[in-house]
């Protein structure tokens, strides 16, 4: 009977993993309904921003901030609940980076739902004009974070679902986050934006609950990002997890003088000086250790995109204060507790436990969701709940 609980259990974790995988019904009406608008609705296909803001998008005077996302509902649930809290919200633009075939619906969100204040820009990765080595070196970064995914992916079938306490992590490779391309696109954000020299980057997966606009005037003291290292719980107690937790220090090609027990800074909502980054060789140093791990037979991280970027921006993090960030919302259990929550500035939702699915905790997924304009017709007829 133990064996059978033990087996259930293992189990029940990749399943909730797969289910992570799922796009609910409703956002798969919501994405067709919005195209369809797109094609049909003059105002769906409207410039986005108006003409006379254009000029906006590439004026350092305002705070602009960064989404990579093909999530709809995610992306309008980031920046009405930034601009909700914010002190100044005219001085907020907003780029939205979107695939292809997100972008018409993406589009047609915006441009019909407008806000009164802020700036939104729209656009799909097949309008950019990058260059050959650009394009051969994304293709190359993503045909090599699908092996590595791949690699651990099939390993768990083949171990029968074998599950051990060493082995928790490898369950990422059942994530979403994995193989997305707009998860991994993150590392050419210089390219993405040239003309930009500071940004807040946030992922679709973020609620914001208070005001942000300090920290575009925050001093990274020569640092190229800013993060949330150390934590809200004290001492020995990390916001996210160790870099043990990522990366494999038994392999001699990892640095010896990495602290393994020492906090692995946080991704999802990050300040980028990106002057700094262009003046440095973190993109290169980035690829060189993809090329490593294919190399080394996927054996020195655990699958995912933070794990080489924690090497490849080793020393140039700068560690902010940890209530801009409290993460860890989409796994079962967080040890946040309501007033943590409550004065976090960024509630972070990484795991599979996405607030737009089922799988997530109602408690939880209740800060996210009453962001989400249940009025709006769209979201009506797709019948996205609560």
């Amino acid at each position: 009977m133990e064996q059978k609980v033990q087996s259930a259990k293992k189990r029940e974790l990749m399943y909730w993993y797969l289910a992570s995988r799922g796009v609910p019904k409703s956002l798969h009406c919501l994405c067709l309904k919005l195209a369809e608008e797109y094609a049909v609705n003059a105002m769906a296909r409207s410039c986005l921003p108006p003409p006379e803001h254009v000029s906006r998008l590439a004026d350092t005077s305002f705070n602009h901030i960064v989404l990579l996302t093909d999530n709809v509902l995610a992306a309008s649930v980031v920046i009405s609940s930034t601009v909700e809290n914010a002190a100044n919200p005219e001085k907020l633009v907003f780029h939205i980076v979107t695939d292809k075939k997100t972008y018409s619906p993406m589009h047609a969100w915006f441009a019909t739902n407008r806000l009164k204040s802020a700036v939104v820009e729209v656009k799909g990765l097949h309008q950019y004009d990058w260059s050959q080595e650009v394009n051969v070196g994304v293709k190359q970064m993503l045909e090599i974070h699908h092996l590595i995914c791949n690699h651990y992916y099939n390993n768990l079938k083949e171990n029968d679902l074998e599950y051990g306490g060493e082995h928790q992590n490898f369950m990422e490779a059942l994530s979403p986050s994995c193989l997305s391309l707009m998860n991994h696109l993150r590392i050419y954000i210089p390219e993405l934006f040239p003309e930009l020299n500071k940004i807040v980057f946030l992922d679709d997966d973020v609620v914001v609950q208070h005001d942000i606009s300090s920290l575009w005037t925050l001093d990274l003291n020569g640092k190229i990002v800013g993060a949330v290292v150390d934590s809200w719980c004290g001492e020995n107690c990390c916001p996210g997890r160790k870099y043990k937790d990522y990366l494999n220090f038994s392999h001699p090609v990892i640095p010896s003088h990495l602290d393994q027990d020492r906090c692995a800074w946080l991704s999802g909502m990050n300040i980028f000086d990106l002057e700094a980054w262009r003046r440095s060789n973190i993109t290169t140093s980035y690829h060189k250790w993809l090329k490593l791990s294919l190399n080394s037979g996927f054996t020195l991280w655990q699958p995912g995109v933070l794990p080489p970027s924690l090497l490849a921006f080793q020393g140039h993090v700068h560690p902010i204060d940890p209530l801009w960030q409290v993460a860890g919302l989409g796994y079962r259990s967080s040890s946040a507790g309501g007033q943590i929550l409550e004065a976090a500035a960024v509630l972070h939702f990484n795991g599979p436990a996405k607030p737009w699915l089922e799988i997530g905790s109602p408690e939880v997924r209740s800060l996210w969701s009453r962001h989400v304009n249940f009025t709006n017709s769209f979201i009506q007829k797709c019948r996205v709940s609560h």
